[in-house]
Parts: C-alpha cells; sequence; structure tokens
C-alpha cells in the first residue's frame, strides 16, 4: 500500500503544482490569518480543495490533517491520515520567490509510510515511501556523511541558536535558510546542507513527508529532546525537529539535553 499512496500523493502533487503556478507571481488574493499563523492565499485554498477533493475520493477510509482545513477529531478515530500542507512557504509564495513547496504525506498508526514535496516553480520533486528509496527527480539520495558538527552547513534560523537554547553550548555552525521547513527537510536528506534543525514547536503538516524522506535518506530525524517523532496527535504538533546525519544528531543532543 506505500507504494500504491506514493504513486497517488506524486500525482496529487503534480496537479496540485499546475493550480498554483496559475496564481504564482499573479498578485493573488492573500489574507492574515492572525497570530503566527501567517498568510494564505487564494492558491493555498484553490490547491487544498483539489487534495481534499481529489486524496479523499481515492480513499475514503483516510482521515484529513490540512493546515487549510479546520481540523477535526474525527481524524483520531482512524489508523491512516493524509497530513497536508497545500503551500508551504506561503510568504515565499507571495514575495514571488521559488522555494515554496506542496507536502504531502500518509501517515499510519503514528507513523509517515509514504511522502512528497514537490516544488512546482523549480520543477523538483522529492519522494519516499516506506518501503522505497527517498528520490530527487528520480535519482537516489543521500544525507550528509560528516562526522563532526563543528563547522557544519546547518539549515535554522539565528533564533534557534541562542545560547540558553544551548546549556551544553552552542555549536559553531555556518547558518543557512529556506522559506520552506518541508525543503529544508529535503535539502538536509540530499546532502546539499549538513542537516537542518528547529527547536520551535513544528506542525506536523510542515514536516510530515519531509521526515520520512531525510529518515530514508540517513538522517536522524527526532525532536529537540531526541523522541522520535510521532503524527495524527491530537495537538497535531511537534516539539521542534532535528534532521542530522547520526555523529551531527549525537553531538547536537548531548548539547541541548543536558543530563
Amino acid at each position: 500500500m506505500p507504494a500504491r499512496d506514493l504513486a497517488l500523493l506524486t500525482d496529487a502533487a503534480r496537479e496540485a503544482g499546475r493550480i498554483a503556478m496559475r496564481y504564482w507571481r499573479k498578485d493573488p488574493q492573500v489574507w492574515d490569518k492572525g497570530g503566527e499563523h501567517g498568510p494564505v492565499t487564494e492558491a493555498d485554498l484553490a490547491v487544498n480543495d483539489m487534495l481534499k477533493a481529489k486524496l479523499l475520493a481515492a480513499r475514503p477510509d483516510y482521515g484529513w490533517l490540512s493546515e487549510e482545513t479546520p481540523d477535526s477529531a474525527d481524524r483520531l478515530a482512524v489508523d491512516t491520515v493524509f497530513i497536508i500542507d497545500p503551500i508551504d512557504g506561503t510568504r515565499a509564495f507571495v514575495a514571488g520567490e521559488e522555494t515554496w513547496a506542496h507536502s504531502l504525506a500518509v501517515a499510519h498508526k503514528g507513523k509517515v509510510t509514504a511522502g512528497v514535496v514537490y516544488l512546482p516553480a523549480i520543477d523538483r520533486i522529492y519522494v519516499a515511501s516506506e518501503t522505497s528509496d527517498p528520490l530527487r527527480d528520480g535519482e537516489v539520495i543521500r544525507a550528509s556523511g560528516r562526522d563532526r558538527l563543528e563547522g557544519a552547513n546547518i539549515l535554522t534560523t539565528k533564533a534557534n541558536m541562542v545560547p540558553e537554547k544551548w546549556p551544553g553550548g552552542v555549536p559553531e555552525i555556518t547558518r543557512s535558510f529556506r522559506a520552506s521547513l518541508a525543503y529544508r527537510m529535503c535539502l538536509a536528506a540530499e546532502g546539499r546542507f549538513d542537516g537542518m534543525l528547529t527547536l520551535r514547536d513544528a506542525w506536523e503538516w510542515d514536516i510530515a513527508a519531509g521526515s520520512l524522506i531525510a529518515e530514508k535518506a540517513g538522517a536522524v530525524v527526532t525532536d529537540r529532546m531526541g523522541k522520535a517523532l510521532r503524527f495524527n496527535a491530537p495537538t497535531a504538533l511537534a516539539e521542534g525537529v532535528l534532521a542530522l546525519p547520526p555523529k551531527l544528531h549525537a553531538d547536537a543532543m548531548a548539547r541541548l539535553v543536558v543530563a
């Protein structure tokens, strides 16, 4: 079933891209969702409507969790659920930048079994299932083989690297950034960067697909406490995310969680 789900997600992601590109750099309508939730555009909503109709028509017994659909406890009563971010990196989308993505995943009993991250503006697609290799545009990808955190190039923000968050000492790294959290996880998966981390709570729809892709590529993927990620939680939030090669992850955890 993971292979069939992956094929379904891949087809849906490409259709999502065709819809989103009709709005990109075309001055779409934008609304502020308030608080820290950021903007939403008419493209987000159009993509969400298509994905919900298409995916649930194909798998009517699956649950549904999406950033742009009001949440329902109904999803907690089923074993398998779609976890969707119609457009991850909406601010980048609105600004006309290229590195926004569609993030589509299936999770079964808390574990992601198929995931797709598609960047239509550059026509780049990352896919993985629990039974297949992680791929970028059809080519197998692998995480960085770096074994030292010092000097590593990590996708993160300055706010994540303040001393109070690293009781064991802030590592001296090179910081890089991309707007889409899903894309950051994929860049870590393909080894273009040595890893990624965010110590802020992360919504499941931002990280579900990317977490599987990074894990299958050889990264260790956990929350900021070093615990395995579990999906379809009542809050739909993870306590941060780290996706790092094994030795870098061990070093980071030793500095973050001091016994």
